[in-house]
């Protein structure tokens, strides 16, 4: 028997479904103004899933994100709506951990856009200072590139909490990041003091060629796949929105659990979903592992 922390799955996906409003480039942002509580209702139903990590609604809140638009000026309104939703499902499920969540600066998928370190470490930095009281353990996602990853942590050490890094690779090739840059590049950086590697927003094919190389950093590891079938060209333009992605056909939470199974065989002890990964999602692969033996803690 292993023990298996359970995350949870695609807060923005999901919320845009829920919604039923039209994505912006901030959609997860601008629904917490819109419809407050419905943050709350997605951690809480990705709880009674039987995950045990509710991932801030913070993925987007950032200085560079939020410049320009209707919502500059709210980055701390907007962190505090993020944790205080999270703390509400916490409370009422009555158990569970918060991880802070922090998205890439730019845009995701963009490593050509990750500032010069002297700039990316005090926007991470400042974002930190935001969720730093109310979080068990900080969640860096969507890293795809070396400076990425380095810049992150080099911005979270300071705070003493646990720190997962959850880098993104190629879609058709899960032993690079999104930059190009070999995933081996990564191990030195995140054996600087990251707590757990993860790989995630990426197709799940990609997923077990990565888990065999960031199994060497040492670390516990695991990986959140999407529902996508690949990024699409028209994501990387700026200020894209969902509706530039395509919902892959195959993404039943039964072939989703298939796939997560099989990372758990390769020593994953962290797993969940990102973007289209729903509650029914999440309790598929609850069920999967208790019928397998597995503690989810």
């Amino acid at each position: 028997m292993t023990s298996i922390t359970l995350l949870d799955g695609g807060m923005g996906q999901e919320l845009v479904h829920r919604a039923g409003d039209q994505p912006t480039p901030l959609w997860s942002t601008q629904i917490m103004i819109d419809h407050p509580g419905m943050v709350t209702g997605v951690h809480a139903d990705f709880y009674a899933a039987s995950a045990t990590i509710a991932t801030t609604n913070s993925y987007a809140i950032h200085l560079d994100r939020l410049a320009r638009t209707a919502m500059e000026g709210r980055f701390g309104d907007l962190h505090a709506m993020a944790m205080a939703e999270a703390k509400a499902a916490t409370a009422a499920h009555g158990s569970g951990r918060i991880a802070g969540a922090i998205g890439p600066l730019g845009a995701s998928y963009r490593p050509d856009l990750h500032p010069d370190a002297e700039i990316a470490i005090p926007l991470f930095t400042q974002v930190a200072e935001q969720m730093a009281e109310g979080s068990d353990l900080f969640i860096g996602e969507t890293i795809s590139s070396v400076a990425h990853a380095r810049d992150l942590l080099a911005a979270l050490l300071p705070f003493g909490k646990p720190i997962w890094l959850a880098l993104s690779v190629n879609d058709s090739d899960g032993t690079r990041l999104r930059s190009g840059e070999p995933l081996t590049d990564v191990l030195p950086v995140v054996r600087q003091g990251a707590d757990a590697v993860l790989i995630n927003c990426c197709t799940p094919e990609a997923i077990p060629a990565a888990l065999n190389i960031i199994r060497e950093a040492g670390l516990p590891y695991g990986a959140y796949a999407n529902g996508f079938e690949h990024i699409s060209e028209g994501f990387l333009e700026e200020a894209p929105t969902v509706n530039a992605l395509s919902l892959r056909r195959d993404f039943t939470p039964e072939l989703y659990a298939d796939q997560v199974m099989g990372w758990i065989d390769q020593g994953a002890t962290i797993v969940g979903g990102c973007c289209e990964v729903s509650p029914t999602h999440i309790a598929e692969i609850a069920k999967r592992l208790r019928s397998a033996g597995h503690q989810i803690v």
